[in-house]
């Protein structure tokens, strides 16, 4: 499975998702200006991705179930 180019794919994007929202809770905990102008971008930013793993995992799931 480790070998599945959409495997890869899917587990870059699920990482990426992690360093948005990791990304996100900081700047909402630094606070002031910088939490004013990238907290709700970089919300913005983890549905994006978030939903891009969603339809990654489904792909996936689709295209692997016979195997």
């Amino acid at each position: 499975m480790t070998n599945d180019p959409l495997f890869i794919v899917m587990a870059l994007v699920m990482f990426a998702v992690v360093g948005v929202l990791l990304f996100g809770i900081g700047s909402f905990a630094k606070g002031g200006d910088f939490s004013r102008k990238w907290s709700n971008k970089a919300m913005q930013w983890r549905i994006a991705a978030q939903f891009v793993a969603v339809v990654l995992i489904l792909l996936f799931a689709y295209f692997r179930q016979g195997t």
